[in-house]
């Protein structure tokens, strides 16, 4: 049975906005702004059909902004200290509720999130949303914290830079600053130290200035005031550690955070996206993740990590689901599409990741990344299709697809706070092509062009296709064994004795290429196919097939690849 799982990534402010006014620095009423209820089971269930096994609804919590929504008793911020018109969904402002910009009725907001929630669980998807746990927004202000909770700073000692139950770091004495060509009013006593670990009170501008780091219980020198895990601990599984930690003393910023993921998980909510989890210690993960696993076995666990050494780390001793590959395959499928470099570069990676590649999600966009169809990154959509084949089916693991990458968004708008090639998080704008499917709220794609169409309908095969087995890399021995096969394709194996799956994807926009394929004697032994001819057809579009011959036990097939096109062959 195939598990894949397939994430659909949307900021949710954006997803259901039909403005297309699209001013620079736009207020919500000049550019509009997107609603939970713009996710209507239509919507959902188109998402659904594309191939979309859970939804991560970006930018959902509340976080600082520009608007006045004081009238609902919440307290303004201060512009100085917000990104853009719409501010940044990472620099949360009340962890206990959500964005009142999402909100038809700004005093029901939690309400019509949680009914977003039950209306994405009847349409078959399940519901991801981020916790930040580095740091939060300048001003943090929980309104809606539940009976008994204690909000961010509230019983902090503010006379000392560090206490290990103080939930921020603080420069006594010494007032807040903001950056040199940063204008406006704000104003913070004691300075705290700012989100990316700045500590001077007076950061630079380009410091996540809007933010105020977070309390780990390490010290300024790096000391750790809490239990490290045992030695060996990265083979327990997640009840073990969730035992090793009941009978522990932790810092106060540790259980603050798993009383919130725990909140969450009782209003339904299906797993969390960790923003910047390196930049918190893997123990406090282990304590985390474990309480909620505890809580909910199946609960999905993503996390933003991008050293590759510490992967290992995050992953076991942090008992962290899946990671970001970002620093690996994302940046090498990245460079063959907008550089033309080697595919060689791509199966080094599968080895080096062979015993966690199940668990590092793929993706080609986020909203941190810039649009495929920009000019900055590769200039029209249909030139990454080979790549998303291969994000898509090289392994097991999960593959991301961001909110109008699958029509081919270029956000070329220039937003305000944002810059244009990626879609703006910080300010109230629209998303074209995302716009032209949305179709005035039918979502049926009805104003997309045919080359928009037929994007939508290539990334709809993929993320449905259902291949199980292992992988098995076909570049290197071809590269080493046959003509004509070059280093602008690529080319591996999936599969089992019950199916076995060949892929070759051509990455050269201009180039057809034509080849004798080798599959190697260890791959078909495996796979128990004896010596015979075998008929091959493409699964993505059914319009080629091929006939696999086996002799000696080594195999062979003909394939004739036209410029950006992937062929996923079954042996039947």
């Amino acid at each position: 049975m195939n598990n894949k799982i397939v994430v659909y990534q949307v900021l949710t402010r954006l997803f259901g906005n039909t403005n297309t006014t699209n001013k620079a620095w736009g207020t919500k009423d000049e550019n509009g702004v997107g609603k939970f209820s713009d996710f209507t089971e239509k919507a959902l269930l188109e998402i659904k059909k594309l191939g979309a096994t859970y939804i991560w609804f970006t930018g959902v919590l509340h976080h600082a902004l520009t608007t006045d929504y004081t009238a609902y008793g919440i307290s303004n911020d201060f512009p100085a200290v917000v990104k853009g018109r719409a501010g940044s969904p990472y620099a949360i402002k009340d962890y206990y509720t959500v964005n009142p910009d999402l909100a038809d009725n700004p005093a029901q907001r939690l309400e019509e999130w949680e009914a977003l929630i039950a209306r994405t669980h009847q349409c078959g998807l399940k519901v991801i949303m981020d916790i930040v746990p580095n740091h939060v927004a300048r001003r943090y202000e929980s309104i809606a914290k539940p009976e008994g909770i204690r909000g961010f700073g509230e019983d902090d000692d503010i006379s000392v830079t560090y206490a290990v139950n103080n939930n921020f770091y603080y420069n006594p004495n010494e007032a807040f600053k903001l950056p040199e060509g940063i204008y406006g009013e704000y104003h913070e006593f004691p300075a705290k130290w700012t989100g990316n670990g700045a500590r001077a009170s007076q950061p630079d501008r380009n410091d996540w200035y809007e933010t105020v780091k977070l309390n780990y219980g390490v010290r300024p020198d790096g000391i750790k005031d809490f239990p490290e895990l045992p030695i060996g601990f990265e083979s327990e599984d997640t009840e073990v550690h969730y035992h090793f930690w009941q009978d522990k003393t932790v810092p106060n910023t540790w259980q603050k955070f798993k009383d919130i993921a725990l909140y969450w998980l009782e209003k339904g909510v299906d797993g969390f996206r960790y923003d910047m989890a390196e930049m918190v210690p893997v123990e406090f993960w282990s304590y985390f993740n474990s309480a909620i696993k505890h809580h909910n076995s199946e609960a999905f666990l993503l996390a933003e990590v991008y050293n590759p050494n510490e992967y290992r780390s995050y992953l076991h001793l942090g008992k962290m689901d899946y990671l970001y590959d970002k620093v690996q395959l994302y940046d090498t499928l990245r460079n063959i599409v907008a550089h033309e470099h080697s595919t060689d570069a791509i199966a080094p990676i599968q080895r080096e990741l062979s015993d966690i590649s199940d668990r590092m999600l793929h993706f080609l966009e986020n909203h941190d990344e810039q649009r495929i169809a920009s000019p900055e990154f590769a200039g029209y959509a249909e030139k990454a299709k080979p790549a998303m084949v291969v994000s898509t089916l090289i392994s097991e693991s999960p593959v991301m697809v961001y909110f109008g990458q699958e029509v081919g968004e270029r956000a070329a708008e220039w937003a305000g706070f944002g810059s244009s090639s990626r879609t703006s998080i910080f300010d109230y704008i629209g998303v074209p092509a995302h716009q032209r499917w949305v179709n005035h709220k039918q979502y049926d794609g009805g104003q997309l062009s045919n080359s928009e169409r037929a994007l939508h309908d290539f990334y709809q095969r993929l993320l449905n296709l259902k291949i199980n087995g292992a992988y098995i890399d076909l570049h290197q021995y071809n590269r080493e064994h046959t003509v004509y096969y070059n280093d602008k394709v690529y080319s591996f194996a999936r599969g089992n004795e019950e199916e076995q799956w060949v892929m070759v994807c051509n990455f050269s926009e201009h180039e057809s290429y034509g080849f004798d394929l080798q599959l190697p004697a260890y791959l078909l032994g495996s796979w128990f196919l004896n010596d015979g001819t075998y008929t091959l057809n493409d699964a993505l579009y059914y319009e080629k097939q091929t006939t696999l011959y086996i002799e000696n036990g080594k195999g062979r097939l003909r394939v004739d690849i036209a410029p950006l096109e992937s062929l996923v062959f079954r042996i039947s």
